[in-house]
Order: structure tokens, then sequence, then C-alpha cells
């Protein structure tokens, strides 16, 4: 069943979307990140076109410049929200490609030392940055295990990690930061 509501305000009906960009981040009627995936991987696969086709004018390291100012800086823009989506798998695979692309390898070829190599973290890698930064960033939001109750524990300055029972919950910026700061 489908309901049309029509709002307004001043006067003026505000119109149905089926998205939003707010941000820079896409955000669809039913809060799934599909139509922001799609935009990402248009953004990504045109990266890996312009470092495939200045591969062949520029040095390393000017190619390494190139990567992180149209493939890496698109990749890493609010990952902390969308890092353990779904998605996650098929951005990995266009970061892999842009690699391969530029140190010449075909695509059979391990990425592991490629990364290595060429000194770029991986997108899992980055998304666990990212948590930690946050939580850095953000570390009066947090309560030590001391705050949170008097006993005297060995944990008593590591954070204090609240109960969660909802998986969405777990799965957000503030638990999951503060989950990868205890080291589980």
């Amino acid at each position: 069943m489908t309901v049309n509501f029509k709002i307004g305000f001043n006067n003026n009906l505000i119109t149905n979307s089926s998205y939003i960009k707010l941000l820079g981040v896409t955000v669809d009627n039913t809060l799934s990140w599909n139509d922001h995936i799609d935009l990402l991987m248009k953004k990504l696969g045109t990266a890996c076109y312009i470092i495939r086709n200045t591969k062949t004018y520029m040095s390393a390291s000017s190619l390494k410049m190139i990567y992180h100012a149209f493939f890496h800086l698109v990749m890493s823009y609010r990952i902390i929200f969308r890092g353990k989506s779904s998605h996650s798998s098929t951005i990995f695979s266009m970061q892999k490609k842009a690699i391969r692309i530029m140190d010449g390898c075909w695509n059979t070829v391990s990425c592991r030392n490629l990364f290595k190599k060429l000194q770029i973290l991986p997108l899992t890698s980055q998304y666990t940055l990212s948590l930690l930064m946050f939580v850095v960033q953000n570390i009066n939001l947090n309560l030590t295990n001391i705050e949170n109750h008097n006993n005297d524990t060995r944990q008593r300055n590591n954070l204090y990690l609240p109960q969660a029972n909802l998986a969405i919950y777990q799965k957000g910026a503030y638990y999951s930061g503060i989950k990868f700061t205890l080291g589980d």
C-alpha cells in the first residue's frame, strides 16, 4: 500500500524525491546505499580511466598523486558511514583495479604486495584508520570504564563499550570505533 503525502511549507508544496544528495552522500527513500554506491562507482571508474590514460606520461610519484586526487579522495569520503556495507567488496575490487593499472599488472596478479610497494592503504585499513581518527577527534563523547563504574580494574582507562543489542547500532561509527580501540 502506497500513501502519498502532500507536505508544504509557507504555502509551497514540497515535491517527493526517491533520493537526496546531502553533503556528498546520496540517501534514498529506503535508507540504502544503492544510489550512493552507483554514483561512487561511476566516479571511481572515471578515476581509473584517468590513471590509465596518464600512466604513459607520468612518473610513479606523479601517478600516485593522481591516484590520491581522483580515486582515494572519492573512495575515502565519509567512509565511516558505509565502511561495513555489503558494497565494500565492489569498491575494493575497483581499488585493486586502480592499483594494478598504476603498476601495469594483469588482473590476476595479487595486490597485497602492490599496496605495500605503492604505500597505499587498502579499503579495510582505510576504514579502520578513519574509525580510529573519529574516536580520537571525538574523545569527549566517550566514557572510560572508571567513569562508568567505580571498580578499579586493569581495564579502567579503556573506553567504555556500551551495551548494544541492535546490529545496526553495532555497525555504526561510534560503537565500531570504540570496539576497534579495544582490539576486539
